[in-house]
């Protein structure tokens, strides 16, 4: 249902990034949200502010017992909602 519901919104997103972002408006310190659509092949998918927007918003909606205030990513294909930070590759571990 999701997966249509964000083809819908925008046409080929396989993938939602969300990260949240701290700005700084007017000396004033905000949190806001960068959000990423993106294709089954990883690259951006074409689309206006207000298509990121009810991205965002739809996932906000299925599930809001996640930690939004951590970045995530919502693949589509799978249906899963993870945690999307950054790791270091295992080789790098020794």
């Amino acid at each position: 249902m999701i997966a249509r519901q964000l083809d819908q919104i925008a046409p080929g997103t396989a993938r939602v990034r969300t990260v949240p972002v701290t700005t700084d408006r007017d000396g004033e310190q905000r949190v806001a949200t960068w959000v990423a659509l993106d294709d089954a092949l990883g690259g951006p998918v074409e689309a206006d502010r207000e298509a990121h927007r009810a991205a965002r918003g739809l996932l906000l909606r299925m599930f809001p017992a996640a930690d939004w205030s951590r970045p995530h990513v919502y693949d589509a294909i799978t249906g899963d909602l993870a945690l999307d930070e950054p790791a270091m590759p295992e080789e790098l571990h020794r």
